[in-house]
This record gives C-alpha cells, sequence and structure tokens, in this order.
C-alpha cells in the first residue's frame, strides 16, 4: 500500500504531498491543473521510462519520493535486499519502504531504494509486486489476445496456475530433447567426419606414444648431440685443469698442497682455512667425477644417437603441427576416446532420444489438455461473473464470454483466448477488440478488475480516468465497483466524474494557481463543504450553486451509505 507520495517541480506542480492510505482515494482537479503529473510520478517510481520534458519550466530537477507499508518478508524484501536497501520496521509484520527518483532537466535519472542507489529495474522489478496501473494505454494492451489470456489465467487461480506450470515444465523438457535430436541428425555428417578425424588422431598419439616434455628434453639433447666436439674438447680441459693425471700440477693438487701446508703450524686462524680447503679440495673432486661422467657419455653417444633423436623429434613435431603443442596432444589423448565412443554412439543415441522425445510428447500433450481444461472452466465462470459485474456498471444486457479455443503450441499452452462482448440483446459476441466502445472497453477492463481480484489480489490500483466515455447512472456503478475493489485493494482512481468521487474515503484536489507566466500547482485533502464544492465543481462547473451543492451532498451521502 501506499502511504505517502511527494513530487517536486514535475510538469505544473511546484511541491505537493499526496496522502494516500488504504481503501479508495479519488483524484480530481480542473483541467490543466496536473492531475495526469500525479500518474506520471507515481510511474517514475515504478520505473518508467523518464522523460525530461516532465522536469518543471526553470528547474534544474524534478523528485519523486513515496513511502510503502509492505510486508516484512517476501518478493518485495527480497528484491530491496538484493539491491541494497533496507526497510523501516513499521510493527505487525509490517515494513516502511522508501523510494525515490529524481529527473534532470537534461534527461539525466537517478532512483533509490531503501536509501541505496539503485538502477531504474529494481524499480520495475518492485512495480510487479505492488502496483497495478490502468489507463487508456491499458484498455488498449486489454485488446491484445496476451492480455486477455493473462486475465483469465489470473482468475484461474491455483487450478490454472499449477496445470500452467506443469505444461512450461513439460515444455522445456521436451523443446530440450528436440533440440538435442535435431542436433545429432542435422549434424550427422559433421559428427562422423569429426569421429573418422579423432580416430585417426588417436591412432598416431598411440603409435607415437608420447611423454610430458619429451619435446623439450630431446630439443636440448640434440643441441649437445650436434656440438659434441667442441664440448668434449671444453670438458676435457677443464677436467685436467681439476684432475691431471699427467705430471703438470692441477688445481686438486694445489689445493691439497696448500691444506697440508697449514696444517703443518699450529695457529687457530689457519686451522679454520685449512678446513674450508679441505672442503673445496673434496668439491674438486666431485666436479672432476662430473666431468668425466659428461665425457664418458659424450664418447658413447654418437651420429647414430643423434640421428635417433632427430627422428623421434620429428615424430613429436608431426603431433604439435596437428595439435599445436605436444600437451595438447596428450589432452586429445586423454579426452579423445570419451568423445570418440560419444560420436560412435550417434546411432543408439538417435533411437533412445528420439524414444525419449515421443513419451515426452505425450506427456506434453496431456499436460496442454490439463491446462485447456482449466482455463475451460475457468473461461466459463470469468464470464458468468463478468457479465454480472457489466450488469451492475449500466450495462443491463451486457453477456461477457471467454472463448478458448485450438492455437498453435507455444510456452503458454495451446491456447487461443478471446474476451467476446455482447453489448446488446441479440448481438453476436464479438471480440472486445473489435466490438467495444471506449466507454465499454473502462467498463469492462474495471468488471474483469473486480472479478480478479478475489482470487488473484493486487496491493495498489491506479486508475487513470477509466471512467472516460461514461456518465450518469453508469458512472455511479463505477464508483460503487471501485470502492468495492477497495475492500480488498488500495484503490487510487483520477476522475472527473463527481459520481465516481463520492464513492471515495479519500478525496484529493490538485489545486492550480496562477502567479504571471508561471502556473503551480498543489494537492490537497477535502473534507467538509470543501469537499462539497468540489463535487459541485464537478457537476456543473459551479462550486456555489444550491442546486449543484444539493445534488454533491446527495451523492457524498450515496457514497457514505455505501461504505456501509
Amino acid at each position: 500500500m501506499i502511504e505517502e507520495i511527494r513530487m517536486q517541480h514535475l510538469g505544473v506542480i511546484a511541491d505537493a504531498v499526496l496522502p494516500l492510505g488504504k481503501g479508495f482515494t479519488a483524484i480530481t482537479g480542473e483541467t490543466g491543473a496536473g492531475k495526469t503529473m500525479v500518474v506520471t510520478g507515481l510511474g517514475l517510481l515504478l520505473g518508467q521510462r523518464a522523460d525530461s520534458g516532465a522536469v518543471r519550466a526553470g528547474a534544474a530537477q524534478a523528485s519523486v519520493a513515496g513511502v510503502w507499508v509492505v510486508p516484512e518478508q517476501g518478493p518485495i524484501a527480497d528484491i530491496v535486499t538484493d539491491a541494497g536497501g533496507e526497510l523501516e520496521p513499521a510493527g505487525a509484520g509490517r515494513s516502511e519502504l522508501y523510494v525515490s527518483r529524481t529527473l534532470s532537466a537534461e534527461g539525466r535519472s537517478r532512483a533509490s531504494v531503501g536509501g541505496r542507489a539503485a538502477p531504474a529495474g529494481v524499480l520495475a522489478a518492485l512495480a510487479e509486486q505492488l502496483v497495478v496501473v490502468h489507463g487508456q494505454s491499458e484498455q488498449l494492451r486489454l485488446k491484445s489476445a496476451a492480455a486477455q489470456r493473462d486475465a483469465l489465467d489470473r482468475f484461474g487461480g491455483e487450478p490454472v496456475s499449477a496445470a500452467l506450470r506443469a505444461y512450461e515444465e513439460t515444455w522445456e523438457h521436451w523443446r530440450t530433447l528436440d533440440a538435442e535430436l535435431r542436433e545429432l541428425t542435422e549434424n550427422r555428417d559433421r559428427r562422423a567426419d569429426e569421429a573418422a578425424r579423432l580416430r585417426e588422431a588417436l591412432a598416431l598419439i598411440e603409435a607415437t606414444a608420447p611423454e610430458a616434455g619429451e619435446d623439450e628434453v630431446l630439443t636440448e639433447r640434440a643441441e649437445r648431440l650436434a656440438n659434441a666436439e667442441e664440448l668434449r674438447q671444453a670438458a676435457a680441459l677443464a677436467h685436467s685443469a681439476l684432475s691431471n693425471e699427467d705430471d703438470d700440477p692441477d688445481a686438486s693438487a694445489l689445493v691439497a698442497d696448500a691444506r697440508r701446508l697449514l696444517e703443518r703450524v699450529s695457529d687457530p686462524a689457519l686451522a679454520g682455512i685449512a678446513e674450508a680447503l679441505a672442503d673445496v679440495g673434496y668439491r674438486l673432486a666431485d666436479l672432476a667425477g662430473q666431468l668425466a661422467g659428461y665425457l664418458a657419455d659424450l664418447d658413447e653417444a654418437g651420429p647414430h644417437e643423434l640421428a635417433a633423436v632427430e627422428e623421434r623429434r620429428a615424430a613429436l613435431n608431426t603431433l604439435v603441427r596437428a595439435h599445436g603443442s605436444l600437451d595438447e596432444a596428450l589432452t586429445v589423448w586423454e579426452t579423445g576416446s570419451a568423445r570418440l565412443a560419444e560420436l560412435d554412439d550417434d546411432s543408439d543415441r538417435v533411437e533412445r532420444l528420439e524414444a525419449e522425445r515421443s513419451t515426452a510428447r505425450d506427456v506434453l500433450d496431456a499436460a496442454a489438455d490439463a491446462l485447456t481444461a482449466a482455463r475451460t472452466e475457468a473461461a466459463g465462470r470469468l464470464g458468468t461473473a463478468v457479465s454480472e459485474e457489466l450488469h451492475a456498471l449500466a450495462m443491463p444486457d451486457a453477456r461477457l464470454e471467454v472463448a478458448v479455443t485450438a492455437g498453435s503450441e507455444s510456452a503458454h499452452g495451446r491456447d487461443d483466448v478471446a474476451i467476446l462482448l455482447a453489448p446488446h440483446p441479440g448481438a453476436e459476441p464479438r471480440p472486445v477488440a473489435r466490438g467495444a466502445s471506449g466507454g465499454e472497453l473502462s467498463r469492462v477492463m474495471l468488471a474483469i478488475e473486480v472479478v480478479i481480484a478475489g482470487t488473484d489480489p493486487v496491493p495498489t490500483f491506479v486508475f487513470d480516468e477509466v471512467d472516460a466515455g461514461i456518465g450518469g447512472a453508469a458512472a455511479i456503478e463505477v464508483g460503487r465497483r471501485l470502492a468495492r475493489l477497495a475492500e480488498r485493494s488500495q484503490v487510487i482512481a483520477v476522475t472527473h466524474l463527481a459520481q465516481v468521487a463520492a464513492f471515495a474515503g479519500n478525496h484529493l484536489s490538485v489545486v492550480k494557481a496562477s502567479d504571471g507566466a508561471v502556473t503551480a500547482s498543489s494537492v490537497r485533502r477535502l473534507e467538509g463543504a470543501d469537499r462539497e464544492a468540489e463535487m459541485a465543481r464537478l457537476l456543473s462547473g459551479l462550486t456555489d450553486s444550491d442546486a449543484a451543492l444539493t445534488h454533491a451532498r446527495e451523492l457524498l451521502g450515496l457514497g457514505t451509505a455505501a461504505a456501509c
């Protein structure tokens, strides 16, 4: 429920606060006073597109702020929490939600939800949970087949909802199987080619039997073998310098002599150096041994080993060229068998999928039939209930039917839903899209909402001149129905008819004041004589006409009696 809305510099409204609250609120005012801006402001809070033209002339920006009373937990609280906002505790399991929207004259827009900046999409998500807005555009939307189907599904309640959920799940399962089967059959040749290439690649990898990192090891080995003579000469000279078998002194012998000389004298400082020389001697001996082994390895290797290494490298390069790297080839080896088994199983998979799809089709047929049956049953009840409402809305001979016929298959079922109206006795029911006038369409829309509200209540309804094109007794009945709808939901109606405003428990007037070239509007709550005067103005254009005031009091009494 909307507790309050404040608007600043929006259109002709300079600064206005709309105290709303529960029940039925009527908003009236002279033409051009800014009643439409009320709906525009509410639309901004609901995430609708921001138009910089709505900013009041001379103002830098317009702003709208609203306070909603919402459940402490549930979808609304989840949306606010996900957006980083917070709800203010209000007691009795309720919370207050603060929402705002600013619009600059340059067209920039900012939104806030629960004290935290949020994109307009969050406002739109909240709107789906909070408000249904009806205006001329919604009447046009009612002419669409999708909107008529949605209206029937809302009225159908849990039986239709459960049947629709079951159908949607089955539909999605069938579509998944069908898409997989089509992919297999339409790409059978491509998959067969892939299997042949993969089989050939696996055979080559198996025959080569590569090891991880083997190409790098062989590259290093080939380089050594290609420079064997130069390497042998360098290693031999280094080995001779460390450990010479001839009489020429070598590093090991010289270090050993130095160690023995130091060990012959007695000085603690030299003893430490002697120990270090001993370690150097051991290290030189170890290095000499490593060089000897290296020379032995080079002596054993010959041109035949270099040829073998190059041959192996060529085999590995074949895999590298085919797969990009040796690691990729090894990955193909690890995963290719499973993929090949999958490709080779195509024929069996096609048979299995065809059987599964056939079974899913049977289940889908049954789900579609169940959904059609649920909709058909609900359609009969909806037609009867709306017809009764239309009789009370000064259409005593009108008959509304909801036709459920076979249509094309989609995610919503196989039904075409059409709302048909026979406004007069003997008239054949015709689609409301073609057979209803503007006034009739307004009443059909209202009647449908009143009926649906019994099974699918909405927190807040906003009606923007739902009474367009009607008057007299029909207008009184529209007022009665809005008051009846307000027993379950909050109702806000922008109206130009006193017959409708009379049934509101809360009457707000958008008041226009002229100050030179600048026109500003504000909003006042009307009570007592002020309300009577506004009702008289709506009836006759005069606020002090005795006849109009008498009629106004009569209407207000009618509204009060209806409330009791």
